[in-house]
């Protein structure tokens, strides 16, 4: 399957989850697997100075709420809405009666009618997505180690402008700020496809709108790769082709295609996330899930209360643990797969990372902590957007980090 064909497949070509890249080992194995590698290949290429490379980076953004906004084309009206207005019982909202109806919460409440009044201005012919950044009163100002900024923290990340900047005033002015990432087209909402190739450049700018595209922009120079460190990405990535050619083509597209495996392989790779835990012993990892799958599927056989549940589910627990014990080396395999493309992964990211438009902060008990952003996104020349995120960092972040809000 084509990844445009999985988009339309599984979320219907909108960008409400991007994957991880090296997931996309376990979510469409072979194709996956391949897909992962090549986009590192070229955004290695894209770093080494190639100028023909045909992969477009984007920054995350930590912002929150998600908003859509633009126009339905169904109506011609204007809206704005969060996750969801892709739904078939859509929470759209033209007028603030539907967001006090569809939104009551407080605070997104008023986010939403902040986006309502001045988002229009824009002069929005499709429909966008992006991220909120702050809204009037978001904006405090700080003293970071003897520099004055103004600060605003949507979600983890604190970010920090140099109070007397350009952008710190205009950002001050403004009602609501936003950053763009993604534009759809279509005659229905339903059937609206995503770009992440958006342009901007066509909306009016107004001083009670904050905005910008999510674009990786290197002004400098400077987030390119050295020769030294051309040849060491290049050499992990040989490594991972070579490996990738010895897994069968069978137990990838297995896993893939079941929601069993798939599920449970993820869920216990994320636990070692949570916990900061990089997987580096992969045969005990290997070990690790098939006694974490085995207990877990052993609650659920002593939950059952009927004797044919009980038998139902005593079977199913055995095909299952007699895939993953049958395929240990392969799994074995699939894991050091992964992490050379985490490898490669978090080469990129540490070079991109040296490139920072705005400061990136976490709170701390003692003030703030200079942090890098969320991550990044690589867009190829058909569309296909994976995330290349630092996943131990910013999960480590997002539990631990100190927020100025809840939820």
């Amino acid at each position: 399957m084509k990844f445009t064909e999985y988009l339309e497949e599984s979320k219907e070509n909108k960008n409400v989850h991007l994957e991880h890249i090296e997931d996309e080992v376990l979510n469409r194995g072979v194709a996956g697997a391949r897909d992962a590698i090549n986009f590192l290949r070229s955004l290695r290429d894209m770093l080494a100075g190639h100028a023909d490379t045909k992969v477009n980076l984007t920054t995350k953004w930590d912002g929150s709420p998600a908003i859509f906004c633009g126009i339905n084309p169904e109506n011609g009206k204007f809206f704005v809405g969060t996750k969801g207005v892709f739904n078939k019982n859509a929470k759209l909202n033209y007028t603030d009666d539907d967001i006090d109806a569809n939104h009551p919460g407080e605070g997104l409440n008023q986010k939403l009618k902040l986006a309502l009044a001045f988002l229009p201005k824009l002069g929005i012919k499709g429909v966008l997505q992006g991220d909120m950044m702050f809204s009037k009163g978001d904006i405090d100002h700080e003293t970071i180690d003897g520099e004055d900024y103004i600060i605003f923290q949507p979600n983890t990340i604190v970010y920090a402008v140099p109070t007397k900047s350009k952008l710190a005033q205009t950002m001050l002015a403004a009602q609501i700020g936003v950053v763009f990432h993604t534009s759809y087209s279509g005659k229905t909402l339903e059937t609206m496809k995503a770009s992440f190739n958006i342009d901007i450049a066509h909306l009016t700018h107004t001083k009670d709108v904050w905005f910008r595209d999510a674009s990786f922009t290197d002004a400098s120079g400077s987030a390119t790769f050295t020769e030294e460190e051309t040849a060491s990405i290049t050499s992990i990535l040989s490594q991972a082709g070579r490996l990738f050619n010895t897994i069968p083509a069978l137990t990838l597209n297995r896993i893939a295609a079941s929601e069993t495996y798939l599920t449970q392989i993820k869920t216990y790779n994320n636990t070692k996330v949570r916990e900061g835990q990089a997987i580096r012993e992969t045969r005990a990892h290997v070990a690790g899930l098939i006694s974490w799958v085995e207990a877990k599927l052993n609650k659920e056989v002593l939950a059952a209360k009927k004797a044919d549940t009980k038998q139902k589910r005593i079977k199913e627990k055995n095909e299952v643990i007699r895939f993953y014990r049958s395929n240990a080396a392969q799994l074995k395999s699939i894991f050091d797969l992964m992490n050379m493309i985490v490898e490669a992964k978090l080469m990129i990211i540490r070079k991109l990372e040296t490139i920072r438009s705005i400061g990136t902060f976490v709170r701390t008990d003692d003030g703030f902590r200079i942090t890098a952003p969320e991550g990044f996104v690589a867009v190829d020349h058909i569309g296909k957007a994976l995330k290349l995120v630092d996943r131990l960092e910013f999960s480590h972040k997002n539990f631990t980090a100190q927020k100025n809000w809840s939820k």
